[in-house]
């Protein structure tokens, strides 16, 4: 039997993709792939033990999961990657990072068809 809800979420990602997304550069070290994400944010408290809460928001790209394995990057996410954006004539550059004593990268879907990694900005230029 199909499994409806995930040919739904199939459906919605690739739409997602295709009308919600922009290209960005992947890279690893020299490697570097060329890829489709969707721009997001994820909001997170941290406490310095003090009982001070800095509460912070991070960008998130939001990429095909199998776009990135297939592409010549290989693997998931890992911190101290870095992630390139052109956005008019502006260059900006993000490094994956975790979120407190999150992971760097979540899955943004029950079916993992899509990876939110989280960001912060690190650089940015003309371009």
């Amino acid at each position: 039997m199909t499994d409806m809800l995930q040919k739904g979420q199939e459906w919605l990602a690739s739409k997602l993709t295709q009308h919600a997304s922009r290209q960005v550069v992947y890279r690893r070290g020299e490697l570097g792939a060329t890829l489709q994400a969707t721009i997001g944010k994820s909001m997170y408290d941290q406490d310095d033990g003090e009982g001070i809460v800095t509460r912070s928001q991070v960008r998130d790209f939001l990429i095909d999961t199998q776009s990135l394995l297939q592409s010549i990057i290989g693997t998931l996410p890992r911190r101290g990657d870095t992630i390139v954006e052109i956005d008019g004539n502006h260059t900006f550059i993000f490094e994956v990072m975790a979120l407190g004593g999150d992971p760097p990268w979540r899955y943004s879907d029950p079916f993992r068809l899509k990876l939110r990694i989280h960001t912060k900005q690190i650089e940015s230029h003309p371009s």
